[in-house]
């Protein structure tokens, strides 16, 4: 199946490019007005050109072509513009003969050597051509191994494009390459700014992170994007605490390094170790232990003269590379021996950092030493810093000499581990932890399987896992109940995302192994009332169990900010405040979580909370906090190794009523489910395309987009799927599909009581009902919507009132009620229902004003989720905290709001409105 076209991505300016940005922005503008430009983007490897080059593939209004330079094609003549020229190809019967031939023996069509002057002349042609109905860019990468012929070419066809909509822009390596472009208008690419630095650290490096350490790799990598994002990740994570030499460098630079350090005394050798292996970059701190290993500072010259080392006014390497390459190359007695000064001579206000020291001084086994990085990782985990204390419990298990505390200590590194979403690392402590443990030791084997099975689901959400955590939870029961509730709890969660893709009937699994579990000798935490909740709801029906799952959602509601609750618990939580129509408690369990989360740096959580967080918005009309929300889950969920998170995307993209998107998305969506065996997607893949074709009027096909998940009937959907299908069926004339979708909807209203539920129930009973009595139900569902959060399901009472009375031809009041849909669905982005309402507006004899389609004030995802946090008084640091960036990164953002929505303080912030920016 080809890859579906999927809508542009957001326009994000790369951070630190802002300028750069500009000014393809304006070739971009000149190409729209008929005026073409070429520009040569130069920079060393790694500054950001293809960053640069992506930036403006995003464009919107242009067609884009884009060819990259290969070094193994580099010899192969026109190979580089058989690439870029190929998808223009229909439009060549169209050119001149001498050119069509010039071109033709160039690919291979035809016998003969292309002439160069004809062969440009036709290149400039073809774009012309293809540029007729679009302006058109080309995007040349990494043209330093363009093969020579084809440079040429391009050469040509860029000096000659004045007059036509085309821009050429190349990216060339510096200080090779690129000749044949010599002339043409630069761009030459400098090294990020010490503020942009910090802030591209603290975009990819989510986690908290030492500010000392990010100091040192801020002033080593001078700049350069790729030297700030490719450092040893662990080591920065961990603010400091891992190896120096957990990522080789590449063999040449290593090679090349090696040689410069062998040629320097072994004195300057060792106390470039020393540095190497101290993460601040603190001379004084160097020179102390350099003289407890009998080394003279003065050693540090030959380094200093050699450019591979400054001490003044810190430490830094000449590069990244450097560092790594001098840990890595020493002997394992010479680092230990280091490590072991450094530890000595570290202050006493820092015992992480002593600790640390000492840990990569032992030469083995060592009890007190492990002990101590036990405390370390204690503090750590205290200040949120889970990385870091993942990093001290890995080493102090490895230090452990009795095997019992080992293996509890590797148990709990992996947990640190999968909370930071490094799901190998965690998996190798388990089976560290598995090789210690005894045979009979039932309890801890059980938490280690327990761990497998989390880990597999955090990897791929399938039917697997589900067996995995039910199997767990059977071991673990004997030993420790309250455990074995919480991995049945998972087991729950698991087997929703599995739903239709489950090998049998795991919700039922599920049910059965909760009800197995023994009976509590304690008062129930929310958890057992939610577990014992979903069994009901599961075996029993929806309306028994709603008392307890009310009762468990209260609980969870009225937690302290202190408590803290596992992603399966949080989920289901909210699912079943979905199921029970609250959605005050569905916002308020997802924002504490979402908060908490962030505190921790647990990572791996976020994308899931993040989005139903984002459900929640658009519950609530709030389309452009969604969207923001929906960017951070793409994000996150790569940074965690997470699968793709697109239930928003494609929901999102339903409500505004966008067919393209809706439709890319949902494919993309559908093939997923169906290859991770996740069956939730696919049910909310059907949902969104109910939503967009009840928007659109589709009705039959609303009808058959949403009867799978209808039918299935899953916890999470009993109070979206059910409502757009009884729309639907209405609407398409099939009420005999209707009513008993209704009955079973209004079961379960009923028991929920919440304004929420009593609206959709009210409405859904409307549609079904003729004469005053049908008014009556719409007027009562408006009121009882009203009091509810869901904006966009009061908006669509509205409209379906509207139209009811339009056919009841009681036209002032449909105009009235019409006018209000129509009003309050254009506002929040709901194209497709807004058109709806404009089209009976339009019949009921009022004409509809036109809206402008774009946004006053389009903000990017992340300027959006900047304001709306500072508009509520937060600080700069308050918000660095809660996204993971620095300070100074929030206030550069704010520049730009600032700039974007005309005002000058942040008091403004609160009075003005706020959208998204959206790709055309």
């Amino acid at each position: 199946m080809p890859t579906p076209h999927l809508p542009p991505p957001q326009r994000r300016v790369p951070l630190g490019r802002s300028c750069e940005a500009q000014v393809l922005d304006r070739l971009l503008h000149r190409a729209r007005a008929g005026q073409g430009e070429a520009l040569v983007v130069r920079g060393e490897a790694g500054i950001g050109k293809t960053t640069l080059l992506d930036y403006a593939r995003t464009a919107p209004g242009v067609r884009t072509l884009r060819v990259s330079g290969a070094e193994f094609e580099s010899e192969l003549a026109f190979a580089a513009l058989h690439q870029l020229c190929g998808p223009m190809l229909s439009v060549l019967r169209r050119l001149p003969d001498p050119q069509r031939g010039a071109l033709e023996a160039a690919f291979g069509l035809s016998t003969g050597t292309p002439d160069r002057f004809h062969l440009g002349l036709a290149v400039l042609n073809l774009l012309s051509e293809a540029a007729v109905r679009q302006p058109l860019l080309c995007l040349v990468d990494d043209a330093q191994w363009l093969d020579r012929a084809s440079a040429q070419v391009l050469a040509f066809v860029a000096r000659r494009i004045q007059d036509e909509p085309v821009t050429v822009v190349f990216a060339v390596r510096e200080p090779a390459g690129g000749d044949e472009l010599a002339g043409l208008p630069e761009l030459r690419l400098g090294g990020l700014t010490d503020a942009d630095a910090r802030g591209l650290l603290g975009s990819r490096f989510r986690a908290p992170l030492d500010r000392q350490v990010r100091e040192r790799i801020v002033a080593e990598a001078r700049g350069n994007p790729l030297a700030l994002l490719e450092l040893p990740q662990t080591a920065d994570l961990a603010g400091g605490f891992a190896l120096p030499g957990a990522a080789p460098a590449p063999g040449s630079v290593e090679a090349s390094y090696r040689t410069r350090l062998e040629a320097l005394p072994a004195a300057t050798r060792l106390l470039m170790l020393t540095a190497a292996a101290e993460p601040i970059g603190e001379p004084s701190l160097l020179h102390r232990a350099a003289r407890l290993l009998g080394v003279d500072p003065e050693a540090a010259t030959p380094a200093e003269d050699a450019g591979l080392l400054t001490v003044s006014p810190w430490v830094r390497f000449r590069h990244p590379l450097v560092r790594s390459t001098v840990y890595r190359t020493a002997p394992p007695e010479d680092r230990r021996a280091v490590h072991r000064a450094l530890a000595e001579v570290t202050d006493d206000d820092q015992p992480d950092r002593r600790a640390w020291h000492r840990s990569m001084a032992a030469a083995g086994p060592d009890e007190e030493v492990a002990a101590s990085l036990e405390r370390s990782a204690g503090r750590a985990r205290a200040r949120g810093g889970i990385a870091a204390a993942a990093a001290f419990l890995e080493r102090a298990a490895t230090l452990t000499p009795d095997p019992g505390r080992r293996a509890t200590r590797a148990l709990a590194a992996a947990r640190a581990k999968r909370d930071t979403g490094a799901a190998e690392a965690a998996l190798a402590l388990v089976a560290m932890a598995e090789t210690d443990l005894r045979a009979d030791d039932t309890p801890r084997r059980a938490e280690a399987a327990a761990l497998r099975a989390r880990v597999s689901f955090d990897r791929k959400r399938d039917d697997e896992a589900v067996a995995r955590l039910l199997r767990a939870a059977e071991v673990t029961a004997h030993s420790d109940p309250a455990a074995a509730r919480e991995l049945v709890l998972d087991a729950f969660a698991a087997a929703v995302f599995v739903g239709r893709f489950a090998n049998g009937t795991r919700l039922l699994d599920a049910a059965g192994a909760a009800r197995a579990l023994p009976p509590l000798d304690r008062p129930a935490r929310p958890l057992d009332l939610l577990l014992e909740g979903l069994a009901t709801q599961v075996s029993e029906g929806c309306a028994p169990a709603v008392p307890l799952l009310r009762r468990a959602v209260d609980g969870y509601r009225r937690a302290g900010n202190g408590d803290e609750y596992g992603l399966g618990e949080v989920w289901m939580a909210c699912n079943a405040a979905m199921d029970l129509w609250d959605d005050a408690a569905w916002r308020a369990l997802a924002d504490r979580q979402i908060a908490l989360s962030r505190r921790r740096g647990a990572l791996a959580d976020l994308p899931v909370l993040l989005s139903f967080r984002a459900l929640a918005h658009i519950h609530a009309g709030e389309f452009s906090h969604a969207a923001a929300l929906v960017d951070e889950t793409h994000t996150i969920a790569v940074d965690a190794g997470a699968p793709p998170v697109v239930y928003v995307d494609v929901s999102l993209a339903a409500w505004r009523g966008d067919e393209t998107a809706t439709a890319a998305f949902a494919d993309v969506a559908a093939r997923a489910s169906h290859e991770r065996g996740e069956g939730r997607l696919a049910n909310v893949t059907e949902y969104a395309r109910a939503v967009l074709h009840n928007g659109l009027g589709q009705y039959e096909a609303a009808v058959r987009a949403s009867r799978p998940a209808c039918d299935l009937d899953e916890p999470g959907f009993n109070s979206w799927v059910p409502v757009e299908f009884v729309e639907a069926a209405v609407r398409a004339g099939r009420r005999d599909l209707a009513v008993p979708v209704l009955e079973r909807l209004t079961e379960r209203t009923a028991a929920s009581g919440t304004h929420w539920a009593a609206g959709v129930e009210l409405r859904s009973r409307a549609l079904l009902t003729d004469g005053p009595a049908a008014d009556e139900l719409y007027r009562e569902a408006i009121v009882r919507l009203g009091r509810s959060e869901g904006t966009v399901h009061l908006a669509r009472a509205r409209l379906l009132h509207g139209e009811w009375l339009r056919r009841a031809e009681r036209l002032t009041e449909a105009r009235a009620q019409l006018r209000a849909a129509h009003q309050e669905l254009a506002s929040i982005g709901a194209g497709a229902f807004a058109a709806r309402a404009a089209r009976e507006l339009e019949a009921a004899g009022e004409r509809v004003r036109e809206r402008g389609t774009g946004t006053p004030h389009p903000l990017t995802p992340q300027e959006f989720q900047i304001a709306r946090l500072v508009a509520t008084g937060a600080t700069s640091r308050e918000v660095a905290t809660q996204l993971f960036l620095s300070p100074r990164t929030i206030d550069a953002h704010l520049r730009n709001v600032f700039k974007k929505l005309g005002i000058t303080s942040r008091r403004q912030l609160r009075d003005r409105p706020l959208a998204v920016g959206r790709a055309e």
